[in-house]
């Protein structure tokens, strides 16, 4: 079976064609500048280096699927000879709201239920739903599967999703935790239990995405019991442009003082806050730490800022499951900078989590233990690969059909 995954964005396309007989990918890239001028498709055969198309004029979704199309199924650099030979399409879904638990096959009910879900994801749900309608359009009667990154988080339990607001708001308008990045972190927990040798059932883990957009979680014997992002993915850690946890009636005190409407106040917290609000000017953690090193103290206070608040959750998950197992972390930051790992976890040994310093450095985007012989806790790199979830997710329901 060879499955299409897409994750369509506003103005972009990724996307990865996988041969599922043997978990290969086969092709991958990303079309990008999606309605606006000068467009571009990045395609890369496995194996081969990355070609670059640049198509004429302003392109749409269903353009930009074609194109995807039209490049792997390209005599010179395409990896199948007909479109035939897709056998479903695997989506990345944001919010899946309260009306799904788990993935599923995209029919007419599904659809209208994702697209009732844009209020609570605005800038998300309508390019995913775009890229099911182009796909409807370009591989007409090909199965399609959405994947939530909420589905993994619906074993929250009620305690912990709800907020100390009036119930009749979570009745009207479903006000409530819903948390993100539920792919990854079920994916890195999952390959983290396998590495220790022991079933997920038995276990506890704290797994932390720290990529631009960052969120924890508390993996309880394999099912997610509270996370750090909530109703929006605004709450939690300190992002690359988003502030995270704070007094909720700062944004109101902020607006009142600052003459704001509500859109340029959420702009504020979502686009203008987190590592480039305090450092004002960076938002990518690399250049952080390249101005750490060269003594800029506002990336010295933004890092401290950062690791403190990881940190914090570690100790708060630990305590809300009655125990830990395990650390792990993934994506970007936390996949690639040993110096982050080592920041949040320092003066961690009381719960029983140490690193050994030349493993830590060694774990750049692989999959490895660093704890020390005697850590009663193990600390674990998992590199996410939320696609590799996806395409199987898929097969899962296609197969069924």
């Amino acid at each position: 079976m060879k499955i299409l995954v897409l994750n369509s964005g506003s103005s972009s396309v990724k996307y990865q064609l996988w041969n599922m007989a043997n978990n290969i990918v086969m092709a991958k890239g990303l079309v990008s500048r999606i309605g606006i001028e000068n467009p571009l498709l990045e395609h890369q055969p496995d194996g081969c280096e990355k070609i670059k198309i640049e198509p004429s004029g302003i392109i749409d979704h269903t353009n930009a699927i074609e194109l995807v199309i039209e490049a792997i199924t390209d005599p010179n650099h395409g990896v199948i000879d007909n479109v035939n030979k897709i056998d479903a399409v695997g989506h990345r879904v944001v919010h899946g709201g309260e009306e799904f638990a788990e993935s599923t096959i995209i029919d007419d009910k599904a659809h209208a239920a994702i697209e009732k879900c844009i209020p609570l994801a605005p800038l998300h749900n309508p390019p995913n739903l775009k890229g099911i309608d182009a796909c409807s359009v370009d591989l007409p009667g090909v199965p399609q599967v959405a994947v939530f990154d909420t589905a993994f988080h619906h074993t929250i339990p009620e305690y912990s999703y709800l907020y100390g607001l009036p119930m009749e708001l979570y009745r009207k308008h479903k006000i409530r935790r819903y948390g993100f990045h539920g792919t990854s972190h079920f994916y890195v927990a999952h390959e983290a239990a396998k590495l220790m040798g022991r079933p997920i059932e038995e276990l506890k883990m704290v797994t932390a995405h720290l990529g631009n957009g960052a969120s924890m979680t508390a993996v309880d014997h394999g099912e997610s019991v509270d996370t750090s992002m909530g109703f929006t993915p605004l709450e939690g850690l300190i992002m690359g442009t988003r502030s995270g946890d704070m007094d909720p009636y700062i944004p109101l005190f902020i607006q009142m003082q600052e003459n704001l409407t509500a859109a340029e106040t959420s702009d504020l917290l979502n686009k203008k806050s987190g590592l480039f609000g305090i450092t004002e000017k960076y938002t990518d953690m690399r250049d952080v730490l390249d101005a750490e090193k060269e003594g800029d103290k506002t990336a010295i206070l933004a890092i401290e800022m950062y690791c403190y608040r990881v940190r914090k959750y570690i100790g708060a998950y630990a305590a809300a499951m009655g125990g830990l197992d395990a650390v792990v972390f993934t994506a970007g930051v936390g996949e690639n900078s040993d110096e982050i790992r080592e920041k949040i976890l320092k003066d961690l040994k009381f719960l029983g989590i140490e690193i050994d310093a030349k493993l830590n450095f060694e774990a750049w985007r692989k999959l490895m233990d660093i704890s020390t012989p005697d850590a009663k806790v193990k600390t674990i790199v998992v590199p996410t690969d939320e696609e590799f979830v996806i395409a199987h997710e898929t097969k899962r329901l296609v197969e069924n059909l």
